[in-house]
């Protein structure tokens, strides 16, 4: 099914080949040299960069085409933004209101926040999609996406590559640095080549193709901070909604964007229907081109998948898990346990095993991934006659825009849903990260989302509150809502998966959306609730560093929703000091606390000029003598911090708290270790282990970050035990040592710089 090249290779002829095969083809060494800009990833890539310089391992500074932001990150990027100097945005910035749409949760506070938006968009020049119209990437996907563009977003699951967009997801600082005319700063990435070929069984929907390639390369980063380009004659056998349904799970892989071979049937008739012609072109790779990497996936034996808890990857075989439920729900439930790392926890798998059946409580087909079109078609051919019965099973499907709810609506399909005893809700984010179709504690919920992890969709370990959510493919869940709630394969249910032609009507959008792009009003006000604040003020990083660790974390995978929780919190996402209030509590509820009472060490010092307590001590017994000036911060430690959503809080709530540094093995994104640099917070390396309340002393660093290095000497010290620890950092780029240097990026852009 799926094939791994973990070598670089060439694609001729439509055939991946290694380097003695080339030769055969009589290319010059020149030309092989060269076959890397064969590819569609260097053609977008080269056409946004403006360092000149496209050479494998140079940096690029990219501008984006467009960007987008939802109402849970965009307050916080315009006024980072604004304390930077912002006039007008100078590309079009479209402001979607689609995770904090219920305003549900702290009073006025999420609707005072699209207030906001709508004011900014007014008085900036953007674009405001109002709360219900479309899901973030729906809209992008619908209005702004176009062959050969760069799209950025301030959501991890920003892709847009089966439209022939390149679309990265990061967090808020690296949109404020566009909205500031600067640059997106990375080396030129690896390109790993997706070859798709066959033809999907029936019943087999794009959440298990994805769940399949996810399970393949996630967990030996095969793909970790790569373009995924997508080729081969597979490509064709695919809708273009599917295609889109793969495409938004690249985000899962760990990559860093992905783009995809476009055709004049499916894409050109995308943007056509959308009266976009002009935003589609063909793309295609040259004659030659090289990929760092391939994956070979051949779509005919892709069977429907399932994701148990706690991540994308943890994939199995659905049809395996129905015939031997016990077998693979006890191997599941005993990985749970050991990632939960609480005996007191009450998880369980295998009490959803009921005469030799698996059954669950939910079932949701949402957002980006699940709420398209072609998605809930198919499930309402599936339920048309069926019920969802009058037991603990529940089902909702949240259709991603307001174009697609009205031809649904057209067509029948909603109406055949409603009968069924389904819940059709507007276009929301929610469900995906715990807003919204909240499962009940010890639930086994099955979603077409993205996203699974321990500390999401309501869950909080830390409370004794667990929830189980396992990915699968809408298809598969329609079959098992059919079914009463059984666990159930779309594959051995007969319905007709022909699908009628999606109609789009523009007047759903021009009655709604405001766009101001080119027109922005410098008079008009911005409009803040109470909630609204500006962000605290950020110490320059002094000559030394001390760190005392404030959280220690030795789980393998450190997730963004572990280090600031998703759900309730959302709504104090534009109140800094309300939000960091939430830091790490669901993995190390004692957080916050130890960091305030560091934070406080640091106002002494800085009142009283000398250290003092253990501080001094730890400093006596390490033997350094500190010239110049010093601070004091908290530190994190985890393993492999940062993967999951792009969310700039996870860093930014560290950092408002006193937090000075994090210390890993590795970290999982390019996105969370960029965020932690915007911040003004120092991504330290190490392969040694820490403890809770080891005090870290890292001597010039300020020096040593200004030229350059990449190796700081430093000492540990607990309990008076001194360890010499080398800490690593990667190379920065001058304008990140810049950042750092000056505390964060708003100290940066107030510098002048």
């Amino acid at each position: 099914m799926i094939k791994k090249m973990n070598h670089g290779v060439y694609l001729v002829d439509g055939k991946l080949i290694d380097g003695a095969q080339a030769k055969a083809y009589n290319f010059t060494e020149d030309a092989l040299a060269d076959a890397y800009k064969g590819t569609m990833a260097y053609s977008v890539l080269a056409a946004h960069n403006t360092t000149g310089e496209t050479a494998k391992g140079k940096l690029l500074g990219i501008k984006f085409d467009a960007m987008a932001s939802h109402d849970i990150t965009y307050v916080g990027i315009i006024q980072t933004a604004k304390a930077s100097g912002l006039q007008k945005f100078p590309l079009p910035y479209v402001l979607t209101n689609c995770h904090n749409s219920l305003c549900a949760v702290g009073g006025t506070i999420n609707e005072d926040d699209h207030v906001f938006g709508l004011s900014a968009a007014k008085k900036y020049g953007g674009i405001f999609v109002p709360p219900h119209q479309a899901v973030i990437h729906t809209y992008m996907r619908e209005c702004m996406s176009g062959c050969g563009k760069m799209i950025l977003g301030s959501d991890s699951h920003t892709r847009y590559g089966a439209l022939g967009t390149m679309a990265v997801g990061e967090g808020g600082p690296e949109l404020v640095k566009q909205l500031l005319n600067r640059t997106y700063d990375i080396k030129y990435p690896d390109v790993v080549a997706i070859k798709l070929t066959g033809k999907p069984r029936h019943g087999v929907g794009p959440q298990d193709v994805a769940l399949a390639i996810i399970g393949a390369v996630f967990k030996d980063g095969f793909v970790k901070n790569k373009v995924m380009e997508f080729v081969g004659d597979g490509i064709k056998n695919l809708p273009i909604e599917y295609r889109n349904g793969i495409d938004v799970m690249t985000t899962e892989t760990t990559c860093l964007s992905s783009i995809w071979r476009t055709d004049d049937d499916e894409v050109k008739n995308y943007y056509a229907i959308r009266g976009r012609i002009d935003d589609y072109r063909p793309i295609a790779p040259a004659a030659l081109a090289y990929y760092d990497a391939a994956v070979e996936v051949d779509l005919s034996k892709v069977t429907p998948k399932i994701a148990l808890p706690f991540h994308p990857s943890n994939v199995y075989d659905l049809e395996e898990l129905i015939a031997n439920p016990y077998d693979v729900l006890s191997e599941a439930e005993k990985k749970g346990r050991e990632l939960l790392g609480n005996d007191k926890l009450d998880f369980c798998l295998t009490d959803k095993i009921k005469d030799g059946k698996v059954h669950v409580e939910q079932g949701i087909v949402a957002g980006c991934a699940g709420g398209t079109y072609d998605n809930i078609f198919e499930v309402a051919s599936i339920m048309k006659g069926a019920s969802v019965g009058n037991g603990a099973f529940t089902m909702s499907v949240y259709p991603s825009s307001t174009p697609i709810y009205y031809d649904l609506l057209k067509k029948g399909c909603i109406a055949e849903l409603v009968e069924a005893g389904v819940n059709v809700k507007t276009a929301f984010c929610g469900p995906c990260f715990g807003a919204g179709d909240v499962p009940n504690n010890g639930a086994l919920s099955i979603r077409h989302t993205t996203r699974n992890f321990e500390s999401r969709e309501g869950s909080k370990p830390g409370g004794g509150q667990i929830a189980s959510v396992a990915l699968m493919d809408a298809r598969s869940i329609a079959a098992t809502a059919a079914n009463g709630g059984v666990l159930t394969s779309a594959a051995q249910v007969d319905y007709d998966d022909e699908i009628a032609p999606f109609e789009y009507d523009p007047k759903i959008y021009e009655r709604r959306i405001y766009n101001g792009w080119t027109k922005p009003a410098e008079s008009e006000p911005l409009h803040y609730g109470p909630n609204i604040k500006d962000w605290p003020e950020v110490i320059p990083l002094t000559d030394n560093l001390i760190v005392k660790f404030a959280a220690v974390i030795h789980d393998p995978v450190t997730t963004t929703d572990e280090l600031i929780p998703s759900g309730e919190t959302s709504s104090y996402r534009s109140n800094p000091l309300k939000l960091a209030e939430f830091a790490l509590s669901r993995k190390v509820p004692e957080y916050v606390g130890r960091a305030k009472a560091i934070a406080a060490d640091e106002k002494a010092l800085e009142k009283g000029g000398e250290l003092s307590g253990e501080y001094a001590a730890a400093v006596k017994a390490s033997g350094l003598k500190l010239e110049g000036s010093v601070s004091i911060g908290s530190g994190v430690y985890a393993i492999k911090p940062g993967d999951g959503s792009a969310r700039e809080q996870a860093a930014s709530c560290q950092r408002v708290l006193g937090g000075a540094c994090n210390v890993a093995k590795e970290y999982a994104t390019k996105r969370y270790r960029s965020n932690l640099i915007n911040w003004g917070m120092l991504p330290f390396l190490s392969e040694d282990d820490f403890a809770d309340g080891e005090i870290l002393i890292v001597p010039g660093v300020k020096a040593a970050v200004a030229s350059g290095a990449t190796e700081f000497a430093a000492k540990a010290v607990a309990d008076g035990k001194v360890r010499d620890i080398t800490l690593r950092m990667e190379p920065l780029t001058e304008s990140e040592r810049e950042i750092v240097l000056a505390g964060c990026l708003i100290n940066y852009y107030k510098s002048g710089k």
